[in-house]
């Protein structure tokens, strides 16, 4: 049974900095791609930023330079670190795995793509 759990999200002033955690069980995330996706009121659900098996990663150009993903294999946890938050970044957050693809951002433009889903973690920059 996998599970993938989010954490870290919250309340911050614009400027400010976040660091999102996604922890996995029943999977490991050196498969295929892992990603960060967020979905704001009103709005398709928008790939952020993907990690490949290698290590390689990709981001929509909104978050370029703002936000890194990362992954530690030994504890099974995915990461997003963000910094100098925006308004037009709230949105709720999730992390996701596509076991068989390749990490591109391509992919992260077919979120249906991705299998597993974790339930979602809130930021809100204001």
């Amino acid at each position: 049974h996998v599970q993938l759990v989010e954490s870290g999200g919250g309340s911050v002033q614009p400027g400010g900095s976040l660091t999102l955690s996604c922890v996995a069980s029943g999977y490991t995330l050196n498969r295929g791609c892992m990603g960060w996706f967020r979905q704001a009121p009103g709005k398709e659900r928008e790939g952020v930023a993907g990690i490949g098996t290698d290590g390689s990663t990709s981001y929509t150009d909104s978050v370029k330079g703002r936000f890194t993903i990362s992954k530690d294999n030994a504890k099974n946890t995915l990461y997003l670190q963000m910094n100098s938050l925006k308004p037009e970044d709230t949105a709720m957050y999730y992390c996701a795995a596509d076991p068989t693809s390749y990490c591109s951002l391509r992919l992260l433009a077919t979120p249906r793509d991705f299998v597993y889903w974790g339930q979602g973690t809130q930021v809100t920059v204001s």
